[in-house]
């Protein structure tokens, strides 16, 4: 059986787990804006929120810049039994919009972070903003973050659906290729 090594497996079950989480946050924090937040859950859990989200990011961004080194240097393992040309190019689309989507978000949220004069934190660390502040064009890049989060859950939603199909339905040894054990 045709496998993903075992380091580009880990990095997507890893990215796959803080995703979720980045996403759960994401949404909360986007709902309820960081005033509704801190009504709701203090001004300390917001703030630990806030830094959870954004040195999350960077771990994500630093995660799939490594994923991508690997693929380019790897490669990907053929598909077995091969997909039918619609399928390949569907699994190829997402797979190629999931790995710009998840590169471009943590850039999105650190530039909109940084125009909106906050600061970019991985842990405690205060990290260089990529801007100066700019209050419209942070709303702007917020707003192209919180967008990019939507296509996100959508690809992720056509991702799992897919993998779903192919262990239930043509019960195929696809999802093989990416599983741990």
């Amino acid at each position: 059986m045709a496998r993903y090594s075992l380091l580009q497996r880990l990095i997507h079950w890893i990215v796959a787990i803080i995703v979720i989480g980045m996403l759960a946050v994401g949404l909360t924090l986007g709902y309820l804006g960081f005033d509704g937040a801190k009504e709701a859950f203090g001004q300390s859990a917001t703030n630990l929120l806030y830094n959870f989200h954004k040195t999350f990011g960077v771990i994500v961004l630093g995660l799939m810049t490594l994923r991508l080194i690997v693929r380019l240097v790897r490669g990907r393992p053929e598909y077995q039994p091969p997909l039918p040309r619609f399928n390949r190019i569907a699994s190829e689309a997402v797979h190629g919009l999931l790995y710009v989507a998840l590169l471009a978000q943590p850039m999105l949220g650190w530039a909109a972070t940084a125009a909106g004069g906050f600061p970019v934190e991985f842990f405690n660390m205060k990290l260089p903003a990529l801007l100066g502040k700019d209050e419209a064009l942070s709303k702007i890049l917020f707003t192209l973050h919180a967008g990019v989060g939507w296509l996100i859950l959508a690809l992720i939603g056509l991702h799992v659906g897919a993998a779903l199909m192919h262990a239930y339905v043509k019960r195929d040894a696809i999802m093989q290729r990416m599983s741990l054990f």
